[in-house]
């Protein structure tokens, strides 16, 4: 636990967050995640178009590299197992059963090829009509605690969720040395280090409150909160979202 908690101050204390003052960007248009692998040779197209969204400070971009390629003859140095339950989790939610790489996800709800660039965009402005982010998410430094507030549902949303707490390294270039993209020197951008949940949102205005702890942060690192659906045990659409991006402490 005392782990969990550094890591969410370091990443909120870090931001360069004044006392009692709203933090972090503009509310974000969508959350867009790709799910790619270092083996899988149509994926670099798709992370050189996820490196140039992740630019973008209207949209929250997170890469998980799965593992199912492995076995072509390289082993993806960044993936997880638990990227690939993640992926498969959305498909059985959806009920579409499509798991690919390279794949897009908007918003938790709709999936896209990651290559392409006007579907992804298609997407987020169809999420944006049909209501996109609809629970607002701010943090907060006050006094000695680190505050985040998360706002109350809209009448026709899923009133349990999990508040997630996400780690990922801004960029990394990685020398694959074998398989499909042996040879290539591939860039991936807000590849996620570790997801971790902190909290559990039941439809009502909340905040979660956490002892204030002196942190330096990395120019490297980012840090993002997500407010996600549970379905049947599974992860569902995303309700709410925001980056704290890391920094020298204020």
């Amino acid at each position: 636990m005392k782990r969990l908690l550094g890591l969410f101050l370091s990443g909120l204390a870090a931001a360069g967050v004044s006392s009692g003052a709203a933090a972090g960007p503009v509310a974000p248009r969508a959350v867009v995640e790709l799910f790619t692998s270092q083996g899988c040779s149509s994926c670099p197209p798709a992370d050189a178009l996820f490196t140039k969204l992740s630019a973008d400070p209207s949209l929250i971009t997170l890469s998980f590299p799965v593992d199912y390629w492995d076995y072509l003859g390289w082993k993806d140095t960044f993936a997880k197992s638990d990227y690939t339950a993640r992926q498969r989790a959305y498909a059985a939610v959806r009920g579409d059963r499509a798991v690919y790489t390279p794949q897009a996800v908007v918003n938790g709800r709709e999936h896209v090829v990651g290559s392409d660039e006007g579907g992804i965009q298609q997407a987020i402005s169809g999420q944006l009509l049909s209501g996109g982010l609809s629970v607002p998410i701010s943090t907060e430094l006050s006094g000695d605690a680190v505050v985040a507030h998360i706002g109350n549902a809209v009448a026709s949303t899923n009133s349990k969720a999990t508040v997630w707490l996400l780690k990922y390294a801004r960029s990394e270039t990685v020398a694959i040395g074998r398989g499909e993209n042996g040879g290539r020197n591939v860039t991936y951008s807000h590849v996620v280090k570790e997801i971790q949940p902190i909290g559990m949102w039941k439809g009502q205005e909340m905040t979660i409150e956490l002892p204030r702890s002196v942190v330096t942060g990395s120019s490297d690192v980012g840090y993002v909160l997500l407010l996600q659906c549970d379905r049947d045990g599974r992860v569902g659409p995303i309700l709410g979202a925001i980056t704290v991006e890391p920094g020298n402490p204020s």
